[in-house]
């Protein structure tokens, strides 16, 4: 973890799959790697350990496994990961939102259709009384 009031510098997965690629290309170790793209100082290695880290992603998942969010921790009963919900496009957002608002006039709509048809019921029986 860093220090606090030190401010962590994010890669873009572009970078990060250019270094991981590069890497692999030029068969450059680890503290190689961390020197030529200057990720900070590895004396302590954390630079190093984010290399490994990509490394892993990329290997294991792929290009799409350093596109993800991976902030927050798991959660030990689902597995499911905390941290923030992905960003929804504006026009899908629109969209869910117009939905939303539909369902909730048609749940109005039968509502009240239900109270008619119940107070429809209970006039024929008074009648038929």
């Amino acid at each position: 973890m860093a220090k606090r009031g030190t401010i962590q510098k994010r890669y873009s997965a572009e970078f990060k799959i250019g270094v991981i690629m590069d890497m692999r290309e030029h068969r450059l170790g680890y503290h190689e790697t961390v020197r030529k793209y200057e990720l900070g100082n590895d004396k302590t290695g954390g630079a190093r350990a984010m290399v490994q880290r990509w490394e892993r992603i990329y290997l294991e998942e792929g290009a799409e496994g350093l596109m993800k969010e991976r902030r927050g921790r798991a959660c030990k009963a689902s597995g499911t990961r905390k941290g923030r919900p992905p960003k929804l496009d504006k026009k899908v957002e629109e969209d869910l939102i117009a939905e939303n608002q539909r369902l909730r006039m048609e749940i109005e709509y039968l509502k009240k259709l239900d109270a008619l048809v119940q107070k429809r019921l209970q006039e024929e029986r008074k009648k038929q009384q």
